[in-house]
């Protein structure tokens, strides 16, 4: 097996194919950062003298072949290659000979996965920002579409006061705003270049940082070599803490459709297509795409605590634990990716139930509408709590299904526009 560190001594089979673990496959995911970061690496290294410019148009020529073969979905990791690092430096050594063994100069292979990975969350934030900014639009627009009608509103899962639709869907939306600021928190910390700490510890050679961070676009850098290095774990900690934030919102999105649609609720519903069927029962249409998203969703909030005990107890510098953060971390993305895909197919096909709130189980919904009424007719508030908890008590409540909201995030005024305005706000944070 093709390996940077090998001094000659053959490793042990079991131990070389147990250390590298799931590294082939899951380092193609940063086969493109891996490619970008050593292209910035040895534009500095040239413009600090330890490489030519003959030298250097021939590994950039050489290292965007190999973007390129990424790019088209090409790129393989070889089977005796241990990871990526490895497959490109091999590349370019079997191509160019001594001039690829050059690139390895002044880095090691921790500041080369720690810039791989920034550089890859952050083109996932990106990814997972434009993704909750259309679930948000759709949200908003069923919120508007649907503002004017009522349905039951739960406390404690009991018939608490009237809802809207509109509130409900623009309820979804507004929390989404919090998730984009979670987003925004792992933004600003995997925005900062590690390229150059080496293995932690700096190196000898007068390695420019500030243009390696210009170069790959960082905004910042993590200066300190050691502080480089503890930002490994804590970068896919954030990431994770951003990635349940946003899952525990599709969660509970995902639990109330999964019940709404229940026919003892039937205040949803879903064409057949998008629901499943059961094998003995033939009236049956499960929320099967709502309850593996509501799974998922459990799944990616353990992702941050699975991270934490992994780096639990270890000392400052790299240790070989951290390569199972891939493992944890990457999957989770992918689940949350294909949990808002399928979130938003639903919704932009969900069917609503627009009478739901005339059924006479729904009378006691309108119980605090009548104390207020009271109240505004100069009964004090008490007074009239009592007079129709009488009433609901003896049986002689008749709902009036009436409601008169007009403070700001009620039913008659959802401030959609307002919320908007406050997604834009969070937006332009996150740059």
């Amino acid at each position: 097996m093709s390996k940077l560190w090998e001094k000659g001594i053959e490793t042990n089979k079991l131990v070389e194919n147990f250390t590298v673990g799931k590294d082939r496959e899951l380092d193609l995911r940063l086969a493109k950062y891996d490619i970008l970061g050593s292209i910035a690496h040895i534009t500095m290294l040239e413009n600090i003298g330890l490489l030519s410019k003959e030298e250097l148009e021939l590994l950039k020529t050489e290292l965007a072949k190999l973007l390129n073969t990424v790019e088209c979905g090409d790129f393989k990791i070889e089977g005796d290659v241990e990871d990526i690092h490895s497959q490109v430096e091999l590349y370019l050594t079997t191509v160019l000979g001594e001039t690829g063994k050059k690139i390895h100069s002044g880095r090691s292979r921790n500041d080369q996965v720690l810039v791989d990975i920034k550089l890859f969350l952050k083109d996932e934030i990106v990814s997972f920002k434009d993704e909750v900014v259309s679930l948000f639009n759709l949200l908003q627009s069923l919120s508007e579409e649907y503002k004017n009608i009522l349905m039951p509103g739960y406390t404690h899962g009991q018939i608490a006061m009237p809802s809207s639709f509109g509130l409900w869907f623009g309820a979804y939306a507004e929390t989404l705003i919090d998730d984009i600021y979670s987003l925004t928190a792992a933004w600003n910390v995997v925005n900062q270049n590690p390229l150059g700490s080496a293995a932690g510890y700096g190196s000898s050679f007068p390695l420019d940082r500030d243009m390696t961070t210009s170069l790959l676009g960082f905004k910042n850098m993590n200066y300190n070599s050691i502080a480089a290095q503890l930002s490994r774990g804590k970068s896919e900690k954030v990431m994770a803490n951003a990635l349940s934030s946003l899952a525990s919102s599709l969660n509970k999105l995902a639990t109330d459709c999964s019940m709404y649609m229940c026919g003892n609720y039937g205040f949803i519903s879903f064409p057949d297509e998008l629901t499943t069927g059961s094998s003995i029962m033939p009236h049956k249409k499960n929320p099967d795409v709502w309850e593996l998203i509501r799974a998922n969703c459990n799944r990616i909030q353990s992702t941050s605590n699975e991270i934490s005990l992994l780096c639990t107890n270890l000392p400052h510098g790299y240790h070989r634990d951290f390569q199972l953060l891939k493992e944890i971390l990457f999957p989770s993305m992918e689940r949350m990716h294909n949990s808002i895909q399928m979130t938003l197919l639903m919704l932009s096909n969900i069917r609503i139930n627009k009478g739901v709130i005339d059924d006479p189980k729904y009378d006691y919904l309108f119980t605090v509408e009548e104390v207020n009424r009271l109240v505004l007719d100069g009964v004090p508030f008490r007074e009239a709590y009592k007079t129709v908890g009488k009433h609901v008590k003896s049986g002689t409540f008749t709902a009036k299904r009436e409601v008169a909201h007009t403070h700001k995030g009620s039913i008659g005024n959802l401030c959609n526009s307002e919320i908007k305005a406050k997604m834009e706000f969070a937006l332009n944070q996150l740059k």
